[in-house]
């Protein structure tokens, strides 16, 4: 059976004068009937679940009314009216928004705090008594990943997850719907979906997408179509039978919950229930073997069905005193190095270790996750005996990483299994008990089922478990090489199960280490593994991995093999010319690989040989950030890495600062930011305003819910070549075009650029603006075109 949410509420709170008096949420204390009587017209259409007036109502949100002392009330008050309206049968769900804020390191909010927010509104909902929990609309897998964590650790409900996806098939910070279910399926969730921004058209598929890389229940609630400006208002504009028309394909993609967000009505979500009638939830078929571990952009699977992947070694100071020595004194550009040498060489996964002695591990596993995942798209692997260090690995990552490793050592194993579970996470079984090392792949494999056996005793399942063979070394026993290759083989045909070990060990000792350990790596691929932990910076390894690929029939027909051959000749055929050594191209890549301190460096060297600084910052900073720019368009690149790079950026000109007066740098413009009247969302802005800022714009930024005539003497005052006006709520937009209206009658600006999720192209030239920015990045290009030509 197909289920039915209810449609919108915050647009019909709009419509009767209610959403602003201070905000949506608190109508159910106020007109607490007139919410009531939204949920009764949305239970008569047919809806089989009532969404409370609780969007926004989290402490962080309501903060911005004054009122975050009244979560609690708030959230009573919205179960209260959705329960009012219920019939037999119907569930109240629990609804939870995004805090309006980025989390750290890409915003400015931590971590923990999201965590104490939804906690906190999670409390108000479950005492209140509602029978599931649906966190919608969130832009980022990182603050879903908070609200899930706060919902498993203060109630025993059901989640639902819905992101909010673009038209390129991906959230705002970048992450896909297979994605999405990668990290959140692990976690323990109920049913996985998306809902607003986009049409059911657009969605459509998004949600075949979703449903193959996925064994929940998913849910859609699109709005009704895209947003289109008609006598001066801003409509959605698809019927109910419009958007009914769409209900089996839905269905059929493998939607199995179905609903209505922006612009929908009793009407659209009865003709949408009409339409369900009698479907049946398609027949999916079951994920592929293996275990995928996923960053905040993309999935990586692993195992036998899969291409071999190489998961980087070198981010570990075991050995290596130079790391070692940098890490202790709180230098973490080595470890960034190596994580961007590593991804480009070709890593699918980076194993991260921390174990320096004399430093406090946790806090500085936060710090080298937190950056590294802005640096490079990867997943990681926390590498590390202390749980406690582990823990502080999983908690700050956008992703599902692998705990490396667990062992049967009790009262250390079992915390390892919990963290996996709690966090989601895949585990690495390394077959070591306490009482000495296993010699033969008989006790191995003996360990290893008694792990995999708690583990599951646990609560995890045959798509968490990787297994480590154990590498010996060969110069110390003859036959450990032959044990870990029989180890390999007796695990794929007992588990299964994806395997990955490290290599080098076993060369310890002997004179050629590499032919030992490459001549090892082939016949360990021929016997099973299929992750080796490796340096992938070795030519020799890249190689013969590529063309192990052929031979194991995981490349077919040498497809990816050709290419890359092709691509290799071709760059060996070519000459070298200066774009590869010379500073301002190191300094390019430094700044397009978000490299801050490297950027710094590079910018005053160049300084140092004579190029003035309108060379470097047109040539190398500008360049770059066009570079990035155009990677961020055609999708190889995401927000993370865009203000990572603006960061770098922003690096070098504060370290030419520190050499030449402000005035002798290359002016870029002056930018004035507002969110207009009325709207009290400035997410967007901020992105917005950082990027300006950090590509060398001078900002102001007025701040949001800001009126006109407020706008109007900035602009009088500052004389900007810029004037940018953000909104986000369609109520918000008539205020927006007054803005503009007067900042055209008073002469007073020279170029204006609007944007927000609820804008067009097309309203943007009906309300008079010079410039549609669809993203931050693109009102970075847009504002240095607009200086140039004036």
């Amino acid at each position: 059976m197909i289920k039915i949410f209810e449609g919108a509420i915050g647009t019909t709170l709009q419509r009767l004068g209610l959403a602003d008096k201070p905000c949506p949420e608190y109508a159910s204390v106020t007109a607490a009937e007139a919410v009531t009587e939204i949920h009764r017209s949305y239970a008569a259409a047919g809806a089989d679940m009532l969404e409370c007036n609780t969007f926004g109502a989290n402490p962080l949100k309501l903060a911005d009314f004054g009122l975050a002392g009244e979560t609690e009330k708030i959230n009573e008050a919205g179960v209260r009216a959705a329960r009012a309206a219920a019939t037999a049968g119907m569930q109240i769900v629990g609804n939870l928004g995004p805090s309006g804020r980025l989390i750290s390191p890409i915003g400015d909010l931590s971590f923990e705090e999201a965590c104490e927010s939804y906690a906190r509104q999670i409390r108000a909902l479950a005492a209140a008594g509602v029978d599931c929990l649906l966190f919608e609309t969130i832009i980022d897998i990182q603050e879903m990943r908070a609200g899930v964590l706060a919902a498993k650790a203060v109630c025993n409900l059901p989640v639902i997850c819905q992101l909010t996806y673009e038209e390129n098939g991906r959230t705002v910070t970048g992450t896909d719907p297979a994605t999405a279910a990668a990290i959140l399926e692990p976690m323990g969730i109920d049913v996985i979906g998306m809902n607003c921004s986009l049409g059911p058209a657009q969605l459509l598929p998004l949600v075949a997408a979703l449903a193959v890389a996925t064994t929940l229940p998913v849910s859609v609630q699109p709005n009704a179509g895209l947003p289109v400006l008609r006598e001066g208002r801003t409509v959605f504009p698809l019927s109910p039978e419009e958007m009914a028309s769409y209900v089996e394909r839905l269905v059929a993609a493998g939607a199995t919950i179905i609903g209505g967000c922006c612009g929908t009505t009793p009407a659209h979500i009865r003709a949408i229930k009409e339409a369900s009638g009698g479907l049946a939830p398609s027949q999916r078929r079951p994920l592929p073997r293996g275990v995928r571990l996923a960053s905040r952009t993309q999935t990586v699977w692993l195992g036998a069905e899969h291409p071999t992947v190489l998961i980087g070694e070198r981010i570990n100071p075991s050995g290596r005193k130079a790391m070692a020595a940098a890490i202790k004194a709180g230098d973490l550009a080595m470890v960034k190095r190596e994580a961007v040498e590593q991804a480009q060489a070709g890593a699918q996964v980076l194993d991260i270790n921390m174990g320096v002695p004399g430093v406090d591990q946790r806090p500085l596993m936060k710090e080298v996750v937190e950056n590294l995942a802005m640096l490079v798209s990867t997943p990681f692997s926390i590498d590390s005996t202390e749980p406690e260090v582990i823990e502080a690995g999983l908690r700050n990552f956008p992703g599902r990483a692998l705990i490396n490793s667990v062992s049967d050592k009790p009262g250390v194993k079992e915390r390892i299994f919990a963290l996996a579970k709690k966090y989601g996470a895949a585990v690495l079984v390394l077959p070591l008990e306490e009482k000495g090392l296993p010699r033969t792949a008989a006790e191995r494999i003996a360990i290893a089922r008694r792990l995999v056996r708690e583990g599951k005793a646990a609560g995890l399942s045959d798509h968490d478990f990787m297994l480590d063979p154990l590498v010996l070394t060969a110069a110390t026993d003859g036959s450990a090489p032959q044990e870990t290759l029989s180890t390999l083989r007796c695990y794929r045909r007992e588990f299964g199960y994806p395997t990955t070990m490290g290599l080098s060990n076993v060369s310890f000792g002997l004179p050629g280490r590499e032919d030992i350990n490459t001549a090892f790596y082939l016949m360990a691929l021929a016997s099973g593994l299929d992750a080796p932990i490796i340096n992938p910076c070795s030519e020799k390894i890249r190689t013969m991995t590529a063309a192990a690929r052929v031979i194991l029939g995981t490349d077919s027909r040498g497809l990816a093999y050709s290419g890359n051959y092709v691509e290799k000749s071709a760059e060996t055929a070519q000459p070298l010319t200066a774009e590869g050594g010379d500073v301002l191209s190191e300094l390019c890549r430094a700044v397009m690989h978000g490299e801050r301190e490297r950027a710094a460096s590079l910018a005053l060297k160049a300084f140092a040989q004579g190029l003035e600084p309108g060379a470097i910052t047109s040539d190398a900073l500008i360049k770059a950030m066009q570079l990035v720019g155009e990677d961020f368009g055609a999708g190889r690149s995401f927000l993370p890495q865009v203000l990572l790079s603006a960061e770098a950026m922003k690096g070098a000109f504060d370290a030419l600062r520190t050499k030449i007066k402000a005035e002798d740098l290359p002016y870029a413009g002056k930018v004035v930011l507002a969110t207009v009247k009325g709207d009290i969302h400035d997410l967007g802005k901020n992105i917005v305003g950082a990027l300006l800022s950090n590509s060398g714009f001078a900002v102001v930024d007025l701040g949001k819910d800001v009126a006109p005539s407020e706008i109007l003497t900035a602009v009088q005052r500052e004389k900007p070549d810029i004037v940018g006006l953000c909104a986000l709520m369609t109520t918000t937009l008539g205020s927006m075009e007054e803005t503009i209206a007067l900042l055209h009658r008073e002469g007073a600006a020279a170029g204006i650029m609007v944007g927000g999720a609820v804008l067009t192209t097309d309203y943007a030239r009906e309300i008079n603006a010079d410039y549609y920015a669809a993203n931050g990045v693109e009102a970075v290009r847009l504002a240095r075109a607009a200086v140039k030509r004036e």
